[in-house]
């Protein structure tokens, strides 16, 4: 819930700046990537935390190959996707290459859910509410791409 928290939060702040005279978040698509990079920091950067590191790699399903690198690449992917995000001539890159990020791994998410797995101690989200979320996320990467 901390992504959706982050999302959401981060829209309506970020929209509010841009209500009061910041020009360039004046508008609902600056404001969503803003919204949306912030969310990708918040996801990304636990990657590259040991304790949050090792749910990651536990999330990976037995047959994708080098979990611990996966997890490696798709922090890096998320990190560098947020950056993306808030240079305009690379948002609508980054925001397609997000969208296909979301999709790669849900697999990871789904089986996390089956297994009853934890990330830092909380159980993970429970598949349909993920379902759900996962839909929200890449919707709204794919209005920041316009």
């Amino acid at each position: 819930m901390v992504p959706f928290i982050a999302l959401i939060g981060g829209f309506a702040v970020l929209r509010l700046v841009g209500l009061v005279g910041i020009d360039m978040l004046d508008g609902w698509q600056p404001a969503l990537r803003g919204a949306l990079a912030l969310m990708f920091v918040v996801t990304g950067v636990p990657h590259f935390l040991p304790s949050w590191r090792r749910d990651f790699v536990a999330m990976i399903p037995a047959v994708f190959p080098q979990p611990a690198l996966l997890v490696t690449i798709t922090g890096v992917l998320e990190l560098a996707g947020a950056a993306g995000l808030l240079i305009p001539p690379l948002a609508p890159w980054a925001a397609i290459g997000l969208a296909l990020l979301m999709v790669a791994m849900f697999p990871a998410n789904v089986s996390a859910a089956r297994r009853g797995l934890t990330l830092a101690g909380k159980p993970v989200t429970p598949l349909p509410t993920r379902i759900a979320l996962q839909v929200l996320f890449i919707a709204a990467v794919i209005a920041a791409a316009r």
